[in-house]
């Protein structure tokens, strides 16, 4: 059996390495565009505020590590057509220049799994070809932001979602005066409430990191590096600007093979196959379900591409699997912050047509009387039946935990009430007698209390 996957990030590898498992006669040949493998995008902002040594410390694997596998990695390719007809795919390797060979390579598939991931988008504003202008994914990327940075003064991020925000702190924390921008009323719009944004962006806030909301970048100013940054009638002075806009699915490949799109990328069903038998498709290329709305959306997070690429492989192998539908959980740490959200916020279930409260809690991460004990906001959105369908967690400690239990909590439809009396752990250095999560939820059961009287 011969695989073909095109990809070599988390959903691709990890594909891989999962056919592997249960396979050990398959062929298997990844090609990626990428000079390096087996890394984590997420953790360049922590390279650059120096709490990781350098980006060799976030490369897991070589090539030559999955070749022991008999994994053959192709890296520095460029796929450029694919045919379901005849099962194969053509590419031809990049130089150290971005140029193509010219030389066309090409290989035979039975199954292909395409994880292209996304590209980084890049508004179309004036300047954005200057010398000093970043985008943000690979860790070339990263590395050309931190040499940049070193001989710069001041920056500015546009984009205040997860990446743009751990960005901004890392520029901050090496000496720059930085300010982050966001075209929307407020920070992380995908994942918190305007309520519980506001109290990240205190935080980044009185780090020293200027914050610029509802405002979309009009112009990069400069004859050829950058020397600013136009919102409106204002200008910022800037040596650098990083554009963390976002990323948008690569779609190119699965659209020439003739796999169905959906609004915003490939089309899967739950075994991760697309409208091409056999061709699959895993990461931030596909369209997923929600498991609030039940409608398709995005899950551009490694912890997905990684679930996705073993259930693709499972089936490859002959293993029947499903994927779940989504409930997107994620974690931040900016800082000594840490902020986690999972299911929708209030924001997100109204726009979706649900009538939904909130419960909310402030406490403390430890017993009141102990040393050290940190903050703890919650926010539950609650439907009116008492259906928990999401939960943002702020503190400085413990976020990640708490963000997995109400994973779990949405994901078996334990409502508010159930909830609220459950038995947690408890012992003063660890926990209030009454965790946060449960005052939260009791704080939701009483307002659904007064609603139904």
């Amino acid at each position: 059996m011969k695989i073909v996957i095109i990809g070599g990030g988390a959903g691709g590898l990890s594909t891989a390495s999962n056919i592997r498992k249960y396979d050990e006669d398959a062929e298997i040949t990844v090609i990626t565009r990428d000079e390096h493998i087996a890394y984590s995008p997420c953790a360049i902002p922590y390279v650059l505020s120096g709490d990781v040594g350098c980006f060799d410390d976030i490369i897991m694997h070589e090539p030559e590590d999955y070749l022991e596998r008999e994994i053959t990695v192709i890296t520095r390719a460029e796929v450029f057509e694919v045919s379901s007809e005849t099962n194969k795919i053509k590419y031809k390797l990049i130089d150290n220049h971005e140029e193509s060979s010219g030389i066309e390579n090409e290989l035979s598939y039975d199954y292909l799994i395409i994880a292209t991931g996304g590209a980084p988008f890049i508004p179309p504003v004036e300047g954005a070809e200057l010398e000093g202008v970043f985008k943000i994914r690979t860790i070339k990327d990263g590395s050309m932001i931190n040499e940049w940075a070193k001989k710069s003064q001041k920056a500015v991020v546009v984009g205040a979602g997860l990446i743009g925000l751990e960005i901004a702190y890392g520029l901050k924390k090496i000496g720059l005066e930085v300010t982050v921008t966001e075209m929307l009323p407020q920070i992380v719009p995908r994942s918190l409430d305007p309520s519980m944004a506001s109290i990240v962006q205190k935080y980044i806030e009185k780090k020293g990191i200027n914050v610029i909301l509802g405002q979309a970048i009009d112009k990069i100013s400069g004859e050829e590096k950058v020397e600013g940054a136009v919102f409106g009638d204002e200008e910022i002075e800037a040596d650098m600007v990083i554009l963390a806009t976002g990323v948008r699915p690569e779609t190119k490949l699965a659209k020439m093979a003739g796999a169905k799109l959906g609004r915003w990328a490939i089309l899967v069903n739950e075994k991760m196959q697309t409208s091409i038998p056999n061709i699959y498709a895993v990461g931030d290329c596909v369209e997923v379900y929600d498991a609030i709305t039940g409608h398709n959306t995005q899950s551009p997070l490694g912890s997905t591409a990684v679930r996705q690429a073993k259930i693709a492989a499972k089936n490859i192998t002959g293993i029947n699997a499903e994927f779940n539908p989504v409930l997107n959980s994620m974690v931040s740490k900016i800082g000594d912050l840490e902020f986690g959200a999972v299911g929708l916020t209030k924001t997100a279930a109204l726009q979706n047509g649900l009538k939904v409260i909130s419960g909310k809690s402030r406490a403390l991460t430890k017993a009141r009387y102990y040393p050290g004990a940190k903050r703890i906001d919650v926010k539950m959105t609650v439907t009116l039946k008492g259906k928990i369908i999401g939960c943002q967690i702020i503190a400085e400690e413990r976020v990640a935990e708490r963000v997995d239990t109400m994973s779990l909590v949405i994901a078996k439809g334990i409502n508010c009430s159930e909830l609220a009396n459950m038995e947690f752990s408890y012992a003063p250095p660890v926990s209030m007698v009454i965790d946060p999560i449960i005052l939260a939820a009791e704080d939701a059961c009483d307002k659904l209390n007064k609603l139904n009287k």
